[in-house]
């Protein structure tokens, strides 16, 4: 069981999309999936564009 500050920060994510229309949990996994990918592929972009300066 989790608790504490992770807890919290997991309700706040499940809060936000279940007031965006998103109450499927398997949807909210899919929805947390492509901003983790779209995060890591913005992060491998930024060190490669400062590698190359």
């Amino acid at each position: 069981m989790i608790t504490g500050e992770l807890k919290s920060k997991v309700d706040r994510i499940w809060d936000t999309m279940w007031s965006g229309g998103i109450s499927n949990p398997l949807s909210v996994i899919e929805q947390l999936t492509y901003l983790l990918f779209i995060k890591r592929l913005d992060e491998l972009h930024t060190l490669i564009s400062s590698i190359r300066w």
